[in-house]
């Protein structure tokens, strides 16, 4: 029993690529978060290591005491709150991304 296909180009599907002209595809390009410069985050950190610092540096020696806030302290206390901003600054731009075309930006979608 044989069986013929009426169209035969229903089916002629080969997986090959056919000549003609190609379709354009548009970049797909994501926003980004502000630069860290730019950031309430950025200068409560300076803030913070500012006050870190003036503090180690006012805190003296009494008599009979010895330097309550020093140098290696001061110190550790900034390396935190470094890597405490460099996280923030991690998770800020974890989630911030939001991808557009450029039609979607002259169209307003």
């Amino acid at each position: 029993m044989t069986s013929t296909n009426p169209n035969p180009a229903a089916h002629a599907n080969t997986g090959a690529v056919t000549a003609g002209p190609r379709a354009q595809l548009e970049p797909r390009r994501s926003t980004e978060t502000k630069a860290a410069f730019k950031t309430t985050e950025f200068f409560v950190y300076i803030a913070a290591v500012i006050a870190v610092l003036v503090a180690s540096y006012l805190v003296e020696t009494t008599d009979a005491h010895e330097d309550y806030f020093r140098a290696d302290r001061a110190w550790f206390y900034i390396v935190i709150l470094t890597i405490a901003y460099v996280v923030s600054r991690g998770i800020a731009k974890s989630g911030s991304r939001e991808h557009y075309t450029d039609t979607d930006r002259h169209t307003g979608n």
